[in-house]
């Protein structure tokens, strides 16, 4: 089962609630995902606060759609999670934190034998950029290196599991490389075969029919948590109010009451669309 995760953070002065979203494939082609999002309590919040409810969610429903031939469900024996948006300073509080919160999903699940995972940052926002040394033999139209270029040498950590991945054909402009970090990893990959898989996933995003820069279970996450930021109803709007006297507030109190936090409501997915890819 592939997984990937994003959090969605209100623009600056905007006192909304930070917005997660995890997605995960649901069925064994590694094409077809489901997503499920959670509003955390606080907010700019990078650790995913639901993760735990949100992970069981996804794998039953893995259990109901692929069955055996004899009507009984099957659930991954290997799960990878790709998490975005995580800096460098905070991959140890997510890293301890979300493992546990996927570790206790998985309790509630499986009945006997508990699946392998393997935990993924996937990093964008960096400076680092790649240039063939000889454009014109091994580069591309607009100069960039061609898709499917791996480094994980010299320029990665000594001692962790690192790399950078550029899956995708630069349209326009410099070609800027997903930076993939491998934080904990029960599954035992080799450095060659997780590469390999991580590129590969990367043809299977339903918008397109090239390679994206990013896998597709974060791309879906992104994708989620965005929309679901336009679904927020403000209380105000319906009549309600947290001030008993309504008539008695001030201007400055109505505004600050009506971007304040606790006034949104974001109303459940219909269940017609909960199992289908609406995100997408």
């Amino acid at each position: 089962m592939i997984m990937g995760a994003d959090i969605s953070h209100p623009s600056v002065g905007a006192n909304q609630p930070s917005i997660a979203a995890v997605c995960g494939s649901v069925e064994k082609t590694g094409m077809v995902y489901n997503g499920r999002y959670s509003i955390n309590k606080e907010i700019r919040n990078e650790t995913i606060e639901n993760l735990e409810e949100m992970t069981t969610d996804l794998l039953r429903l893995f259990l109901e759609r692929n069955k055996r031939k004899d009507g009984k469900g099957v659930l991954p024996q290997r799960i990878i999670f790709y998490r975005d948006g995580v800096s460098e300073g905070q991959f140890r509080s997510v890293l301890n934190r979300e493992v546990m919160a996927l570790k206790k999903a998985f309790e509630k699940v499986y009945s006997d034998k508990m699946p392998t995972l393997t935990f993924v940052i996937a990093q964008k926002r960096h400076h680092t950029r790649f240039v063939p040394t000889d454009p014109r033999a091994n580069g591309d139209r607009n100069g960039n290196c061609q898709p499917g270029t791996c480094v994980d040498t010299e320029i990665v950590h000594k001692k962790e599991f690192d790399f950078y991945l550029q899956s995708h054909a630069g349209i326009q402009g410099t070609v800027r490389p997903t930076h993939y970090y491998v934080l904990y990893d029960e599954n035992n990959f080799s450095a060659d075969e997780f590469q390999s898989m991580t590129y590969r996933l990367c043809y299977l995003y339903a918008r397109c029919t090239i390679a994206t820069s990013i896998v597709p279970a974060i791309a879906y996450a992104h994708l989620l948590a965005s929309r679901v930021r336009l679904y927020p109803v403000n209380r105000l709007d319906r009549g309600e109010s947290n001030y008993d006297d309504d008539k008695n507030m001030s201007e400055t109190s109505r505004y600050l009451e009506n971007r304040s936090n606790n006034n949104f409501d974001y109303p459940q997915i219909s269940q017609k669309l909960e199992k289908l890819m609406y995100f997408v």
